[in-house]
């Protein structure tokens, strides 16, 4: 009956933690938007909802999935129909409450926020605007739960919103990430970077065949040209990013959820939350700025109790990257060892491929 702000590792259950509670109380008395659940991205949503109608199928609960990129008038004819649960993302969310009346969040019992320190912190994709009026929208009086590996930065707003007793529960532990992880870092000089990428991606799959490999780059060009050099190379791999059109990006994360591609290559839309229990390796293509963000990056891999490999290149502009991330996860990252002549060998060709697909999508 409380609220409750739920902070625990990556891959360690917080989904069930909040789906399980609010499917107990909805049996008790089902009626039409009962939950609200919002996310920071598209992706996210899906996944939860995901876990929604797997566990509620019992109860023949309706779940229905707002975000953007896709048709906002089948939408609104699913929330006038009032679904048990709604997933989305404020953005969208907000619109559909500017632009029409059909349906009311005026009786929720439980609203949830996932990934809530991101979506309560003011950056380049701010909700601030449109939290507001979905926070005008809900009841005064509701459950407010609030989950996040992350939570630290952002408690003194996250308990102004849980105001009903809040229960504050953080996973105790003195490393932020999971035993099962073997984090390594590459110190590569910045005009090596792609070579040692290429030569990494061709270790791990001579190796080991099944496993799956997601990469994470800075921008959105990043991601696209590095997608298309490991494809000339040809490595089955796949992009996702925020350019990508919303059924591109669905498209994407299936083809790699289904091992039909072996790697993905993304910008940090796929950082939060998505659950691919074959991801073994993660490869960070830059320094994440932001320790959380390395932190929710590495958690794609060793999760609910599997092992993983998590490998940052590191430059040398980025040591005091590295320092702070090691001060934010308690931990020294070690050195992952690479033959430097088979990198070497490599890097005229490996230049060479990058200008031409920079060229190509550049045309594109």
């Amino acid at each position: 009956g409380r609220d409750c702000l739920g902070c625990a590792k990556t891959g360690s259950g917080k989904t069930a933690a909040f789906v399980l509670p609010v499917l107990q109380v909805l049996s008790e008395d089902p009626y039409g938007i009962f939950c609200l659940v919002l996310t920071p991205t598209r992706e996210l949503a899906y996944q939860i909802a995901e876990q929604f109608r797997v566990l509620g199928k019992p109860l023949g609960l309706k779940v229905c999935v707002v975000v953007g990129g896709l048709d906002m008038v089948a939408q609104a004819l699913e929330l006038a129909r009032k679904p048990h649960v709604v997933v989305a993302t404020p953005g969208r969310l907000a619109d559909h409450l500017r632009s029409s009346s059909t349906f009311s969040l005026r009786k929720i019992k439980f609203l949830v926020l996932d990934e809530a320190d991101r979506l309560l912190e003011q950056g380049c994709a701010d909700f601030t605007e449109d939290l507001e009026l979905i926070l005008e929208a809900v009841p005064q009086h509701r459950h407010t739960l609030l989950f996040s590996a992350t939570l630290t930065d952002t408690l003194s707003q996250l308990r102004g919103l849980a105001a009903n007793r809040p229960f504050f529960w953080e996973a105790e532990s003195q490393v932020r990430t999971v035993e099962e992880l073997d984090q390594r870092y590459l110190l590569v000089p910045e005009a090596l970077k792609d070579s040692y990428l290429v030569h990494l991606v061709q270790t791990f799959q001579d190796e080991h065949q099944d496993w799956a490999i997601i990469i994470f780059t800075k921008t959105c060009k990043d991601c696209q040209v590095l997608n298309m050099m490991l494809r000339k190379y040809s490595f089955p791999s796949v992009a996702l990013h925020s350019m990508m059109k919303q059924r591109q990006r669905f498209a994407a994360l299936a083809k790699f959820k289904s091992s039909i591609f072996k790697i993905l290559v993304a910008t940090d839309v796929a950082a939060r939350g998505l659950d691919i229990p074959t991801v073994q390796v993660v490869i960070n293509h830059n320094t994440p700025g932001l320790p959380k963000i390395y932190i929710h990056r590495v958690g794609r891999t060793a999760r609910a109790g599997r092992k993983g490999v998590a490998i940052t290149l590191v430059t040398q502009y980025d040591i005091h990257l590295v320092h702070a991330i090691e001060e934010e996860i308690k931990l020294k990252l070690k050195e992952f060892s690479v033959e430097e002549q088979r990198v070497l060998d490599i890097l005229t060709q490996v230049n060479v491929t990058r200008r031409e697909c920079e060229i190509v999508s550049v045309q594109t």
